[in-house]
């Protein structure tokens, strides 16, 4: 096991080669998860509801 201060500094400078996306870039990417989030949730919503409507309409046949 290595020296727990040889190991920081290993953490450190690894941690500095690192390219860490810009401010914008975060904002974009957070923006595009959201929106992809919505569209997932619309997508799945409608259809379920579609799948509830048919499987209403199949119950309803049986009456």
């Amino acid at each position: 096991m290595a020296n727990p201060f040889q190991f920081i500094q290993q953490v450190r400078a690894e941690a500095g080669k690192v390219t860490w996306p810009t401010r914008r870039e975060t904002l974009i990417t957070t923006g595009l998860v959201l929106l992809m989030v919505v569209v997932a949730s619309i997508f799945f919503v409608s259809v379920d509801q579609g799948i509830r409507l048919l499987v209403a309409f199949v119950m309803s046949l049986g009456h």
